[in-house]
């Protein structure tokens, strides 16, 4: 199956940052826990490790939406952080936790898990760079994660060493390659070109690229942390 066409735009912001940072965008998409999950290889064991801290990120991202509305300097980019924040809140937790239940997670064990090291690395410095820099600066720092799933489930559907056939992971591959996800990555896109050409991003592209390079960085830690079971 042919991947469907790249979401990132030519000359875009999104496309110039994972080209700074390619070396590490590489190793966070087709890391050896993205693999497993491709291949049907990888230990259940990780894959429910990865879902409890997940559920705990997915916390701090909806912390991140509304940093964003706080953030924001115009009733548009504020409802949209809204919106997202309430759909984090009011969709997709739901959606994670009744996918968790399918695995054996109950919520309120999730919820009382301690954050491992590798959640508290990525979902703070998400923050810090949202308190520390503007919308630009935040939503540089969340693109790998939104734009990354999107582009790692394509990956996934197109590599011939991906078995769906009896695969656990089927369901998490096809729920980012659906369109509907596509959709949203390709608006967190067209978001950085909006506020690259509002504040300045010509003039910050160093900077945005060393907070976009240490995401996807952080990222790829995200995946180790649930191969190595780490806490």
């Amino acid at each position: 199956m042919a991947a469907p066409p790249d979401l990132a735009i030519p000359g875009g912001l999104f496309a110039r940052l994972r080209d700074a940072a390619r070396p590490s965008w590489d190793r966070y998409v087709a890391h050896p826990f993205v693999k497993g999950m491709g291949d049907g290889a990888l230990p259940e064991a990780a894959f429910r490790h990865y879902l409890v801290q997940d559920y705990l990120f997915l916390i701090h991202f909806a912390r991140a939406y509304a940093l964003a509305a706080y953030k924001a300097d115009n009733l548009a980019d504020m409802r949209a952080a809204g919106r997202s924040m309430a759909a984090i809140l009011d969709l997709e937790m739901g959606l994670h936790v009744r996918y968790c239940e399918g695995w054996g997670l109950d919520e309120a064990a999730m919820a009382a898990t301690r954050e491992a090291s590798a959640t508290l690395a990525y979902t703070r410095f998400v923050l810090e760079r949202g308190m520390a820099g503007d919308l630009l600066d935040l939503h540089v720092a969340l693109a790998p994660c939104v734009v990354g799933y999107a582009e790692i489930a394509a990956n996934l559907l197109a590599d011939p060493a991906t078995r769906l056939e009896g695969n656990p992971y089927r369901p998490w591959i096809e729920m980012y390659a659906d369109p509907e996800y596509r959709t949203v990555a390709a608006a967190q896109i067209a978001l950085l070109d909006r506020l690259d050409n509002a504040r300045g991003g010509a003039a910050r592209f160093d900077d945005l690229a060393r907070t976009f390079e240490a995401a996807s960085r952080l990222e790829a830690g995200f995946w180790q942390m649930g191969l190595d079971l780490a806490d």
